[in-house]
């Protein structure tokens, strides 16, 4: 009986979490995508959408989400049509599937993996096989165009992203992201509690230019370029398809700017060796702060897109390889002195 009732609170609380893990999913890409609607609109001065929801636009993005869902769905004649339907989805996945190893708060975490850290930048790069799918089974070449410099890219900017990290792992002595973020609240640099990205400026620095990289995001939009080719591997997307590809797009921006947080910004701690109330109350002030760190990241994005302009494929490379991979060998070289001298 013991045993029966222990299964069913397993399940139970599998499905609450897989149900407040959805949620998140499909809420946070939303106010994300909301805050780019408006920043963009005020860096640009002009108003942006005002009128779904009444106040400010605020339903905007549910407005194109419904638009999306009417419009048709067009498989080009010439495409490869299951590979074509699937790619959107394999793109999507893996921001949904690092979210469960993310804490976003004292106990608000889907699982707690040991190799928290590895397992999320697996994962990570898994999306660019269903951004290669779309272009090859699209049957078009500006598609296979933006396919090609996706993979170009996150071969050169996964570098930078994984050795950023392994900096910190090698400070926290953890490859688990609760023991890291535990480990930073405990941090002091000259006896001064500080987030690990204040030692590692230059890891967190090279961390986020490469995210933005791994995202296509401005300045590294090179992959859906429309004034060079149209839209690259969405260009032959309609209707859901389409919104699955954006949705992966914002949630990616969620995702890796939490694991910035987690890793860098001292997770939902306010600052290193500021706690937290203890029950419910923490929990909710650590999300909260959590939650705060993270859109203050995707902001520095939107800025970035409004800011910069987008850069030739080449000194998207070679900025990669000749710039940020022997900066992050020196930033490990530079972590790893500390932590044996200190």
């Amino acid at each position: 009986m013991e045993s029966v009732l222990s299964l069913e609170n397993y399940w139970l609380g599998l499905g609450l979490k897989l149900g407040l893990l959805a949620g998140f999913f499909l809420t946070a890409p939303l106010v994300v995508g909301y805050i780019e609607h408006k920043a963009l609109a005020h860096m640009q001065s002009r108003l942006g959408p005002m009128e779904a929801g009444g106040f400010h636009g605020w339903a905007q993005l549910v407005a194109d989400g419904i638009k999306f869902i009417q419009k048709e769905d067009i498989i080009p004649r010439a495409a490869d049509r299951w590979v074509f339907a699937l790619a959107p989805g394999v793109a999507l996945v893996p921001a949904l599937v690092i979210l469960a190893v993310i804490p976003m708060g004292p106990r608000l975490f889907a699982e707690n993996l040991d190799a928290g850290i590895f397992f999320a930048l697996a994962v990570s790069s898994l999306s660019v096989i269903g951004i290669l799918m779309a272009a090859w089974s699209s049957a078009n070449k500006y598609s296979l165009m933006g396919g090609l410099r996706a993979a170009a890219q996150l071969i050169a900017y996964e570098l930078p992203l994984v050795l950023g990290a392994a900096a910190v792992v090698i400070q926290a002595g953890s490859m688990s992201l609760i023991d890291i973020v535990e480990t930073q609240h405990a941090f002091t640099a000259f006896g001064v509690p500080v987030p690990y990205a204040v030692p590692q400026f230059i890891g967190f620095s090279l961390f986020y230019v490469a995210a933005l990289a791994e995202l296509s995001r401005p300045p590294f939009d090179m992959p859906i370029a429309d004034s060079e080719i149209i839209f690259g591997h969405m260009t032959e997307y309609t209707g859901l398809r389409y919104a699955f590809f954006m949705l992966a797009e914002y949630a990616g921006m969620v995702v890796l700017s939490a694991l910035a947080t987690v890793l860098f910004l001292g997770g939902w701690y306010i600052w290193p060796g500021v706690g937290l109330p203890d029950g419910m109350l923490g929990t909710l002030i650590g999300f909260g702060v959590t939650m705060g760190k993270i859109i203050a990241l995707t902001f520095v994005m939107i800025w970035f897109r409004a800011t910069f302009p987008r850069l030739r494929e080449d000194q998207l490379l070679r900025m990669s390889w000749l710039i940020l991979i022997p900066l992050a060998l020196l930033n490990i070289v530079l972590v790893a002195v500390f932590k044996v001298m200190v």
